[in-house]
């Protein structure tokens, strides 16, 4: 239970509960409680200081394979009669491909899972899937969705849009290329544009994303140029 709390520093004792009982313990609530509090585990940590990180960060492991990892986000904007609009990106980090782009006027965590789930019987499912903070993704109802399907959640560090680099590159694009195009009267009209927008992405191959050798295409225009006058 030590193990859970310091790594779910968020996590009350019913949290706790429910992941213990899914490696196998034979325990109930009222327990869990019980010892829960015996070791002070219910007292909130003092807040880190600025600039210093409450866990050492660890690295990402380099990815070398297509479906090996997703990366989702979410999308704000607006109907024309100001109700709020919200888009559900997901892209492969190796392949920059998009798999999803979800507009909806509201998220929920088994909404989000609905659409995992969706992409899941197509291409099948990533091992990680790397997200923010947001509430539709530390839901219990996502967190029990990658749980049964073996999926490990990645969260990035609050405040560090950084350590999401790739989906925060491909929100950029959508912002700029589509949602400020378009002024959206009705829910049905984004997502016929949003779903037309993904149909026309053609993500870079593996070898424009990771060239063996940088400078080959230096040295090519090199060669065509010939010479210098004078050597």
């Amino acid at each position: 239970m030590r193990e859970i709390t310091e790594v779910r520093v968020h996590y009350g004792y019913r949290r706790v509960y429910v992941l213990l009982r899914r490696e196998g313990w034979k325990v109930n609530h009222k327990r869990v409680y019980r010892l829960y509090r015996e070791d002070g585990l219910g007292l909130r940590r003092r807040k880190p200081k600025r600039r210093r990180a409450a866990m050492a960060r660890q690295p990402r492991p380099t990815v070398s394979a297509p479906n090996e990892r997703w990366t989702m986000d979410f999308m704000s904007d607006a109907l024309a009669n100001g109700q709020k609009l919200r888009v559900l990106t997901v892209v492969d980090t190796y392949t920059r491909e998009c798999g999803a782009l979800e507009g909806n006027t509201q998220f929920r965590g088994a909404d989000v899972a609905r659409v995992l789930t969706r992409l899941g019987t197509t291409r099948g499912l990533p091992t990680v899937i790397q997200c923010d903070n947001g509430t539709e993704f530390t839901s219990r109802a996502l967190d029990y969705w990658a749980w049964s399907h073996g999926v490990q959640l990645d969260f990035s560090r609050p405040g560090k849009p950084t350590d999401n680099a790739t989906i925060e590159s491909f929100n950029a694009s959508v912002r700029r290329e589509c949602l400020s195009e378009h002024y959206f009267s009705t829910l049905a009209e984004a997502q016929v544009v949003l779903g037309l927008f993904r149909g026309v992405q053609q993500p870079p191959t593996a070898q424009q994303l990771r060239p063996e050798d940088p400078g080959r295409d230096l040295r090519r225009d090199k060669d065509e140029r010939g010479p210098r006058r004078g050597s």
